[in-house]
């Protein structure tokens, strides 16, 4: 057991700790092919590329999307801390407490930021394929 002032930490919840940390680590790599598969599906899209071309472009956009929203995922639990993971009700009550801090609110609005990103591209690459 790892002490978290006076507090205990699981085994499971410091391996997910220390598992989120490394996730973390990643995030600007992340972020950085999200910009790369962004800029080529808009080329794609202004150079009148074919359409298995920009479909295999916005798979790719959507799963950069993907990893990076669960890198921020993970660097905003690290941000939290280790009290806030478990299934406890006094690690619920530290989440909650830890959102509110702000050290913790640049990473929720990037998290934010990046799940409207991905609705927007969604919805966007449907109407385009409709019409």
């Amino acid at each position: 057991m790892i002490m978290v002032f006076g507090r205990r930490t699981s085994p499971e919840d410091a391996a997910r700790y220390a598992a989120d940390r490394e996730t973390a680590r990643e995030y600007p790599g992340r972020i950085a092919a999200v910009e790369r598969a962004e800029a080529a599906l808009l080329q794609a899209r202004s150079g009148h590329a074919s359409g298995t071309e920009v479909r295999g472009l916005h798979g790719a956009l959507e799963d950069a999307l993907r990893e990076a929203i669960a890198a921020a995922e993970a660097a905003e639990r690290v941000a939290m801390g280790p009290r806030t993971y478990g299934s406890t009700r006094a690690a619920e009550i530290s989440r909650r407490k830890a959102r509110a801090k702000a050290a913790v609110r640049p990473y929720s609005e990037e998290l934010d930021r990046l799940r409207t990103a991905r609705e927007a591209h969604k919805l966007s690459f449907r109407a385009l394929t409709r019409v």
